[in-house]
């Protein structure tokens, strides 16, 4: 197999996985790695409002967990959203990050289980 066709199937499986080439390439080193459960205290901000975007709800669940230690049982601890300025950019790095598939949907409108790779200017995330 040449180079060029090897680079091809990479990209393709790559693709194929849901992770478009830019963003597998862009982001760097990972830096940490959490699974967290979004239950329904992440669902809602300090006052009572729904939320209803992804990174509203994955912001919460960080704010609730490091902030007013209202946990999930299993959420793990991660270092990076210890810092309430990296979780008011919350919304940024998902923007220049990645969510899988329907996991927006999902996020929003259920609880599910996350997985969340941190980069230095972006997360990826997805449902497990």
């Amino acid at each position: 197999m040449t180079a060029k066709r090897l680079f091809a199937a990479i990209g393709l499986a790559v693709l194929a996985a849901g992770v478009p080439l830019a963003a597998a390439n862009a982001q760097g080193p990972i830096l940490e790695t959490y699974t967290a459960f979004l239950g329904p205290a992440d669902h809602f901000n300090s006052r009572g409002a729904r939320l209803t975007a992804p990174w509203q709800v994955i912001r919460q669940d960080r704010a609730n967990f490091h902030a007013l230690g209202v946990r999930d049982p299993g959420d793990e601890y991660d270092d990076f959203f210890a810092s309430k300025a990296n979780r008011n950019r919350m919304e940024q790095l998902i923007l220049h990050g990645y969510i899988e598939g329907n996991a927006g949907w999902r996020i929003v409108n259920e609880n599910v289980w996350i997985r969340v790779e941190v980069y230095q200017n972006s997360v990826a995330v997805s449902v497990q």
